[in-house]
């Protein structure tokens, strides 16, 4: 967490020089970028969230430049016809340069943008992922009301829901998501707050159950899939507080229909912070916001990879005021990313905490635990 207010300064700066004119996946970094700290820090300069501002749609599809950092979330679950399962993952993320092209021409940049693409194959146990970076400028990269795009990389609006579109070095996505019900605006009316001081918030909707057809590809396999999928969208300026080391999160696609998302912030002893917090949704468009003392997610068992670093891939979860005792598991250990960010993120499945009984699936992501200046379990 030290300078952390030079990191994102320095991430930009450096990686910007490394793109050149290009658009293209990274061969190595010399440092991982620790996502904690870049959405930290001092937000001078940069819009801040401080209230509930009411959503304007389809505007807030688009990028919100005057903020400094902001991403489009894919996760889902997907199931071919003979049984097969995976996940997927595809996140666009946007990190405003403090000091952009001033040249006035096509060739000026003001923004960093990172995309995440991953599949996660559950009959080998296999997790393909692949990086990329790209500037904005010459329309490299961007995202409007009715696109969201790095390079061929792109997702496109529907007349309900999305397309996105995906092919990398050993696998490939083409998949429609239509939503079933309402975004949920979470926290007060979309104002999420991640800390005590102005500004430690941010803007947060979520489209949380999006019936999913179409293509997919991995090595060995290829054919049409189905399930669900979830979206999360976010932006603000320097929304983590110092005093957080990093996040566990967990989007829950219930049997029944009911979809859960927490997320528990962990302070830097490992404790949960007053400001995690989630959401419940029904089908039939109602939800309800929950805060910290509404659940409990406590980690049963840890998964140690090559690096030594120790994820915690089981959690009993409790809501206990909508009677939900869940056990969330890894649908396999080794979802880790090994790019320029170091996090897990992964396919769960849900199950009956007391009777053992399958109750849905899910996604999970584990940040903050390969940083090793401040790493604690919890």
């Amino acid at each position: 967490m030290r300078l952390r207010a030079l990191i994102p300064v320095l991430i930009a700066a450096a990686l910007l020089i490394w793109l050149t004119l290009q658009t293209r996946a990274p061969v190595t970094t010399a440092a991982p970028i620790v996502l904690s700290d870049v959405l930290g820090g001092e937000s001078a300069g940069h819009a801040r969230v401080d209230g509930p501002v009411p959503f304007d749609f389809p505007d807030d599809h688009a990028s919100h430049d005057d903020y400094r950092n902001e991403w489009w979330y894919f996760t889902g679950n997907l199931e071919s016809d003979d049984g097969r399962r995976f996940g997927f993952q595809y996140t666009l993320f946007r990190f405003k340069l403090d000091r952009g092209g001033q040249s006035g021409t096509d060739w000026d940049s003001k923004h960093l943008w990172m995309a995440h693409f991953a599949i996660s194959d559950l009959q080998e146990e296999r997790f393909y992922s692949e990086e990329r970076f790209s500037r904005d400028a010459l329309g490299l990269a961007g995202a409007t009301r009715t696109r969201w795009w790095l390079g061929p990389w792109q997702v496109n609006a529907l007349d309900q829901g999305w397309r996105l579109q995906s092919i990398a070095a050993e696998m490939g996505l083409d998949l429609s998501m239509v939503p079933d019900r309402d975004k949920v605006l979470q926290g007060d009316q979309g104002y999420s707050r991640k800390g005590p001081k102005a500004g430690q918030a941010s803007r947060y909707y979520s489209q949380t159950r999006l019936t999913t057809t179409g293509t997919l590809s991995v090595p060995g396999w290829s054919g049409e899939v189905s399930g669900l999928a979830w979206l999360d969208r976010e932006w603000g300026s320097g929304q983590l507080d110092d005093s957080l080391s990093g996040w566990d999160w967990f989007a829950l696609q219930l049997d029944d229909g009911r979809d859960l998302m927490v997320y528990r912030l962990r302070t830097l002893d490992g404790e949960a912070s007053e400001f995690s917090a989630g959401s419940l949704s029904w089908p039939d468009g109602r939800y309800a916001i929950l805060g910290p003392t509404d659940f409990t997610a406590r980690p049963r068992r840890r998964w140690r990879d090559e690096a030594g670093v120790e994820w915690p891939l089981r959690w009993d979860i409790n809501v206990a005021s909508h009677d939900l005792a869940l056990t969330v598991d890894a649908a396999f250990d080794d979802q880790r990313w090994r790019a320029s960010v170091p996090y897990w993120e992964g396919m769960v499945s849900i199950s009956d905490a007391n009777k053992g009984i399958a109750l849905g699936r899910g996604y999970m992501e584990l940040s903050g635990y390969a940083d090793r200046t401040s790493r604690v379990s919890p």
